[in-house]
């Protein structure tokens, strides 16, 4: 009998990967190390209003085991009904583990953390900022996983806050993408869960080392990126560089703050200079961090001699993190296309090799678009004060 409330997800053959599709994968696999897994079922959830009741679903049909991480559990109704359903499901007996990181989550209302705790669920904060390991303070989790019974899990931009409800109609509906997840890689994004929690001073227990093997349920490849806070850039700059170098058609980059190394702006001025189509698809008059906007200016000013497309979405904040590649290749995470998120951050990011999907990503760059206005030329003066600013911010440039 066919599961009419299942949706219907058309994700390709492994077998279908062709000759480029393969580079890219060998690209991923050779600069990284991570191998794609077979097998998967990933659906593509827009905004909130298809993303929160996605999640709340599947941790309302949760029997035994539900792990979670955030940088931004802030205020607002989702926020209430995430808390409590996550307390629910604990006072039934379900093992519920909670990340919350020491600086993201400090608008959360502490009652809600009170309630989980009463309730029976191990909740953590990541890294707080009153502790003695000062030098820790500013390298933060910045993941969003959720894992339900090691058989499901979802991943992506969307922080557990009023910002991201609705469907991104107006200014005070964020636009965000998340991606559902079934099949092997769900142990993969738990794996990456694992890191944070080991962070907060758990050790691997039983339940971790004997999760069952999820089923496999689909046909798409995907590898987990799992992008570690450490001395240096962490494999998400590698993923990044790696997918830039292997481009041969088209490159769309939708990141809310856009402040690339310069190692990466290189390997985007040698992608355009070998004829790769290059699209930004930045935050406009929205944007929650006003000063991010600035550096971002500063920084893809050097993309435009080469005729890279920069664009600003006008309705409201624009907080996709997604990569797209010649029309086979998807990266939707939590990784921002900035220095914060290769050089200091806890982050995740998963790449799929799959043209339904990324087919899908792309009509809602498309349909993005329609709400954007590109970039316009800078008026001498404003360059100036542009560049005023950005030297004046270049000591704690990292923080872009």
């Amino acid at each position: 009998m066919t599961d009419t409330n299942r949706p219907t997800i058309t994700n390709d053959s492994p077998d279908s990967v062709d000759d480029h599709g393969d580079r890219l994968r060998l690209a991923i696999e050779s600069a990284l190390g991570h191998r794609f897994t077979e097998n998967n079922r990933i659906r593509v959830l827009r905004n909130g209003d298809e993303i929160f009741p996605a999640m709340l679903k599947a941790v309302a049909g949760a029997t035994h085991s539900i792990d979670f991480v955030t940088f931004v559990f802030w205020t607002g109704e989702i926020a209430r009904t995430f808390a409590q359903a996550l307390a629910a499901k604990a006072r039934e007996g379900v093992a519920v583990r909670v990340i919350l990181d020491g600086f993201g989550s400090m608008p959360m209302d502490s009652a809600l953390i009170d309630e989980l705790e009463e309730a029976g669920a191990e909740v953590e904060r990541f890294r707080p900022i009153v502790r003695w390991k000062i030098w820790e303070s500013d390298h933060r989790t910045h993941r969003k996983i959720l894992v339900v019974d090691n058989r499901v899990a979802f991943t992506g931009g969307v922080g557990i806050a009023e910002e991201w409800e609705g469907n991104a109609n107006d200014e005070t509906e964020w636009r965000d993408t998340h991606f559902q997840i079934e099949g092997p890689a769900v142990l993969d994004l738990r794996a990456a869960f694992l890191t944070d929690w080991r962070d907060t001073g758990h050790a691997i227990g039983e339940r971790d080392v004997a999760a069952p093997r999820p089923e496999p349920t689909g046909s798409t490849l995907a590898a987990v990126i799992d992008g570690s806070a450490q001395i240096g850039v962490n494999d998400a700059q590698r993923m990044l560089e790696a997918v830039v170098t292997a481009a041969e058609d088209r490159i769309v980059i939708q990141t809310p703050y856009f402040n690339p190394t310069d190692t990466l702006i290189d390997a985007l001025i040698a992608a355009a200079k070998r004829g790769v189509e290059i699209d930004l698809l930045l935050p406009g008059p929205h944007i929650d961090k006003p000063l991010s906007g600035v550096v971002a200016r500063d920084r893809y000013a050097p993309l435009l001699p080469h005729g890279a497309r920069v664009w600003e979405y006008q309705t409201s904040m624009m907080h996709v993190k997604a990569v797209l590649v010649d029309d086979r290749l998807a990266c939707v995470g939590s990784v921002n296309v900035n220095r914060r998120s290769v050089e200091k951050d806890e982050e995740v990011m998963l790449v799929v090799l799959d043209r339904a999907i990324t087919a899908e990503l792309m009509a809602h760059f498309e349909e993005d678009l329609k709400a954007c206005i590109p970039s316009a030329e800078e008026a001498p003066v404003a360059t100036l004060k542009r560049k005023a600013i950005v030297a004046a911010l270049r000591p704690i440039r990292r923080e872009f």
